[in-house]
């Protein structure tokens, strides 16, 4: 089942909600029809004729991620030192793509045991696109890309440079989504103003 966002209503999460406070999701299950959203009809093992259950049009957690540790808001800093650049930290890091030391992932094995997914023998297959942890919440869009089978919205910490407007971009294509006004050096993980890619 895709993500439903606190504050939304059922007929929004049902839809492609936008309303309340910002939530990480994972980017394979969040968004409507990714390839872990279970909220399909699907033939049921045993079933007579393999006639499967309908979908139910609810919406759960899709798998809603802390991104190990962190969310937005906080807002980081500004305490000392005056951002988490002058502390010696990236701004850069990207949840669930980032490896710590900067470079990032080519798959999906830090958001997920073995990959995520396998092959029939059992192999690991890792995703290699589309993976990592979305946010959707404070006018951001839950559901983006060419449905029916919709992507997300990848996220990144980002520090601005001036003050920052609730929904304004940080920096070139992430905007700010955690309901707070940023000053100038503070961090948060922003959204991406573009659609992820397809997992695969």
């Amino acid at each position: 089942m895709p993500a439903a966002l606190p504050g939304s209503t059922a007929a929004q999460n049902a839809a492609n909600p936008t309303l309340g406070l910002a939530v990480l999701y994972d980017l394979i299950s969040g968004p409507k029809g990714s390839p872990l959203d279970r909220d399909v009809q699907v033939p049921y093992l045993g079933s007579p004729g393999g006639v499967g259950f309908p979908a139910s049009g609810q919406q759960s957690t899709g798998g809603l991620s802390t991104g190990i540790g962190f969310g937005s808001p906080p807002v980081i800093g500004l305490t000392a030192p005056a951002s988490i650049q002058a502390a010696g930290f990236t701004d850069d890091y990207i949840p669930g793509v980032s490896k710590p030391d900067g470079t990032l992932s080519p798959n999906s094995t830090l958001m997920y045991i073995g990959g995520g997914r396998s092959n029939a023998d059992g192999t690991p297959n890792p995703y290699t696109a589309g993976f990592g942890i979305g946010m959707a919440g404070q006018g951001g869009s839950r559901d983006g890309g060419a449905g029916p089978a919709f992507t997300g919205f990848t996220t990144k910490v980002v520090t601005a440079p001036a003050a920052v407007a609730i929904g304004a971009a940080v920096e070139t294509g992430f905007v700010n989504r955690s309901g707070v006004a940023l000053l100038t050096g503070q961090s948060v993980i922003g959204s991406s103003s573009a659609a992820s890619a397809a997992p695969a």
